[in-house]
């Protein structure tokens, strides 16, 4: 199996998002938006409003609700957690890595924060 396959498999256990229907769901309170990016994307293209950044090397630490070390934000496996990286690519991974752990209604958006721009939906800059 290569990476465009495993995407491929991921993908279709994930209810993907696209941008607007994101922030509909944010916007309602029925979606936590995770900003997975690393800080130089971030202070290159500025953040989401509103969007919990975790890097992604502590995402299943920080949104594990069961974890010693997770965020506030992280209070049920029935939070809908909808990932966010670059373009949309790590962001499927990653979801699937929190469905492993019990996070049922965790996606990620379709094309990620470039996407969510093109859409012209909110942003600030990075501080």
């Amino acid at each position: 199996m290569n990476i465009d396959e495993l995407l491929e498999r991921v993908r279709a256990g994930l209810h993907r998002l696209t941008p607007p229907e994101a922030f509909a769901a944010a916007g309602a309170g029925d979606a936590l938006l995770v900003d997975i990016r690393y800080a130089a994307l971030r202070e290159r293209d500025g953040l989401i409003p509103g969007a919990l950044v975790v890097e992604r090397n502590e995402l299943e630490w920080r949104l594990d609700p069961l974890g010693s070390h997770r965020a506030p934000e992280a209070v049920s496996h029935d939070l809908r957690v909808v990932v966010i990286c670059d373009e949309g690519y790590a962001s499927s991974l990653a979801a699937a890595s929190l469905h492993q752990l019990g996070l049922h209604r965790a996606t990620d958006l379709i094309g990620g924060f470039q996407a969510w721009k093109a859409h012209d939906l909110p942003t600030t800059p990075s501080p």
